[in-house]
């Protein structure tokens, strides 16, 4: 019987922001995004809205990386938060596949947070795949054949109905 692909929505879904979203095949999970939220009026004493990776930290031994589709606070925001959550448990942070211009706005982030020396960042040329342990993938355009090969675009919005 062949396993099934599961997307986890850890945020993003029904508001704007906090974009996170977990796919997980067998024995690999990879994040799409770690996107933060400003707060509305209504969350007083509240400065930013950050995704639950608890689904996450209770499989770390099946993380293989964070894919950043593009470089947008609503993409990339919350990584300083969440990045110390996601030790793999090597000890190491998991790498992150990403453009090279969202690589420089997230290595600014990241120092900024005292991360940049422990961070593996790994940029991706456009049509490049990466190899994910048992899965290949293209960040911010696809996921390759069999079950995991579905299309990524970041954000996208519908208009509202008439």
């Amino acid at each position: 019987m062949a396993d099934n692909l599961r997307a986890i929505p850890l945020g993003g879904l029904g508001e704007i922001g906090k974009n996170m979203m977990a796919l997980e095949l067998a024995d690999d999970l990879i994040l799409i995004d770690a996107g933060l939220m400003f707060p509305d009026e209504e969350m007083l004493g509240v400065d930013l809205v950050i995704p639950d990776v608890s689904y996450v930290t209770e499989r770390l031994h099946k993380l293989r990386g964070v894919l950043i589709t593009h470089g947008h606070e609503d993409h990339t925001g919350a990584l300083p938060y969440v990045l110390p959550r996601l030790r793999l448990p090597s000890g190491k942070l998991p790498p992150i596949y990403c453009t090279r211009l969202t690589r420089g706005l997230i290595a600014v982030k990241l120092e900024e947070h005292r991360l940049d020396k422990q961070a593996d960042l790994r940029i991706v040329r456009p049509g490049e795949r990466v190899k994910l342990r048992h899965t290949r993938t293209r960040p911010a355009t696809r996921l390759p054949k069999g079950a995991f090969r579905k299309r990524l675009t970041g954000s996208w919005r519908t208009p509202p109905a008439a």
